[in-house]
């Protein structure tokens, strides 16, 4: 039975992961930080489903080292570790903070690598480890208003280009699946009109659906995705291109 780590397991895309993996016989860890009661219920859900499997929710808060070992000491078996964590703020430049960058890479840079190098001999003794971020279309593409969003997202995928390199003969792959515009928690800040702007711009006419990026990251946690790694795979709907 497989393990799998999931960052985030109480957005939007970190649930249709989870859900995803649940339906093909994987054991879940699933990570939230003050959305407990999603966890919750996604636990409840499975083991009425998958009665065979795991499932363990975790807590944890991104955005600091503490209680960083006790968060590690916490996972057992592990196949694959899915950062679906992220979050961003919209400013020029000019009106980001320290403060701001710092919490944003801290939460999709910084713990991260502090978790995967802690994770690596598990991931390696899998045989079949798998490490997926969810990243954005704008970690290649750059966007205006989120300059420091888009930072951290491209050091993911400059990360998953260098570390694919020293771990590939470990059976170990490191990729980005990376999003265009979606459906999640994090864009309804947006009005409908902008809704309709954006989607207007995106050849296939809309958002994307959560479930429709998990499918990716779900890809990449098979064993036949054993000879992919080191790249970033942008789910966009043919935007930004």
């Amino acid at each position: 039975m497989k393990h799998a780590l999931i960052l985030g397991a109480s957005g939007d895309i970190g649930s249709a992961i989870a859900k995803q993996l649940a339906a093909k016989g994987w054991s879940l860890y699933l990570h939230y930080n003050q959305n407990k009661v999603v966890v919750q219920q996604l636990i409840h859900q499975f083991i009425k489903a998958y009665p065979h499997q795991e499932f363990f929710g975790v807590a944890f808060d991104m955005q600091t080292k503490e209680n960083l070992p006790v968060f590690l000491q916490s996972i057992f078996e592990l196949d694959a570790l899915i950062f679906a964590q992220g979050t961003t703020d919209y400013h020029l430049l000019t009106e980001t903070s320290v403060e701001d960058l710092q919490k944003m890479w801290m939460m999709q840079v910084a713990l991260p690598i502090e978790m995967i190098k802690a994770f690596q001999s598990k991931l390696a003794h899998s045989n079949n480890g798998r490490i997926i971020f969810i990243g954005s279309v704008y970690g290649g593409f750059g966007s205006a208003m989120e300059v420091a969003y888009s930072t951290v997202k491209g050091a993911q995928t400059a990360f998953a280009n260098a570390y694919a390199k020293e771990v590939g003969t470990l059976g170990i792959t490191v990729n980005v699946v990376a999003p265009g515009a979606v459906d999640t928690q994090m864009n309804r800040v947006f009005s409908k009109e902008d809704h309709q702007k954006i989607a207007a711009e995106i050849p296939v006419g809309r958002f994307a659906k959560a479930d429709e990026i998990a499918y990716w990251a779900v890809q990449l946690a098979d064993d036949q995705a054993g000879y992919m790694t080191g790249q970033t795979i942008y789910v966009d709907g043919g935007w930004l291109k």
